[in-house]
């Protein structure tokens, strides 16, 4: 496909001479008025905007299908991580998540940009992390930023048991340098923090120790491990692991994808996950859940995941 320049401006024109490449308007910033101009020479719109990076300020914020607080939550960006903003129209950003390229809207006052906020040198791999006044866990709470969120920490108090932030301090034990793994359980920590959530409420769109849906219940672990993962089951079934052959027993660590669910193996037996059945997340028996599904579905297990 060529496209040829209309005219030039703060939002170029082009013109289509040939077809259009399909799509997934999940992972693709075109909203039919407005597009990234990135996908120019690929996907048609009548104006293109060139991304604008700008980071989440606040301890976490939805991203919503539509813009207002009454539409539907698809994901979740967290403190820390970059948003990529295409439009503003009053309160509300819209544009895609800089981890996963996820397509939404967020409300602008939880970003700022990037130029104004630090590069984070830390993840909260904790279920929660609390930022104190003072370095000292009987000072005053400033803020609790959730598993997942992105710090910028500098130098460790002089007892050594906590680092300081922009504003206040945090333990040591809640947080991981970014671009480090996490290792609980030997080789594979991903199951022993999934465990740190066992309670947390079931939240649709959420990806957060606050609350959190299946998918994102995964993603958020396996990045703690160094791990890329897209946000939605379909996604990550087909770019997640490598399929574990009929008859080999599972193990610790392992996924295991039904309709529209995704779930993580503690060990042969059982699975932990974020579930509307429960409302929260919970381990149970891999049978129970296979049970379920087989009320509705002839194929109640789409495919069974190793990671390496």
């Amino acid at each position: 496909m060529d496209m040829e320049t209309a005219d030039t401006g703060a939002h170029a024109k082009f013109v289509l001479t040939g077809p259009e490449e399909t799509f997934d308007p999940r992972v693709t910033a075109h909203r039919g008025d407005l597009a990234d101009v990135a996908l120019a020479g690929k996907l048609f719109a009548p104006h293109y905007a060139e991304a604008m990076p700008m980071r989440c300020s606040a301890p976490k914020a939805m991203l919503r299908k539509l813009p207002g607080k009454d539409h539907e939550a698809i994901s979740e960006l967290l403190h820390g991580e970059q948003f990529l903003v295409l439009d503003i129209a009053g309160d509300w950003a819209w544009g895609y998540c800089g981890h996963d390229k996820y397509v939404g809207y967020v409300p602008v006052h939880a970003l700022q940009q990037l130029k104004k906020t630090p590069e984070p040198t830390h993840l909260i791999f904790a279920r929660a992390a609390l930022v104190f006044v003072e370095p000292d866990h009987k000072s005053s709470v400033m803020k609790r930023l959730p598993m997942g969120a992105r710090i910028a920490c500098g130098e460790a108090s002089e007892c050594g048991n906590f680092l300081k932030t922009g504003k206040g301090y945090v333990h040591v034990r809640h947080v991981q340098p970014v671009g480090t793994k996490v290792v609980f359980d030997g080789s594979n920590g991903t199951a022993a923090l999934a465990e740190q959530l066992i309670g947390a409420p079931y939240l649709w769109g959420g990806r957060s120790g606050d609350g959190l849906d299946c998918s994102g219940l995964v993603q958020t672990i396996l990045m703690l491990t160094g791990v890329d993962a897209p946000r939605d089951t379909d996604q990550q079934l087909a770019a997640l692991g490598e399929n574990i052959a009929e008859g080999d027993d599972l193990r610790r660590g392992d996924l295991v994808f039904f309709p529209d669910h995704v779930g993580l193996m503690v060990d042969k037996e059982r699975i932990i996950h974020s579930t509307s059945h429960a409302m929260q997340v919970v381990i149970e028996p891999l049978a129970d859940i296979v049970a379920r599904f087989a009320r509705t579905t002839e194929q109640p297990i789409l495919a069974r995941k190793r990671l390496s």
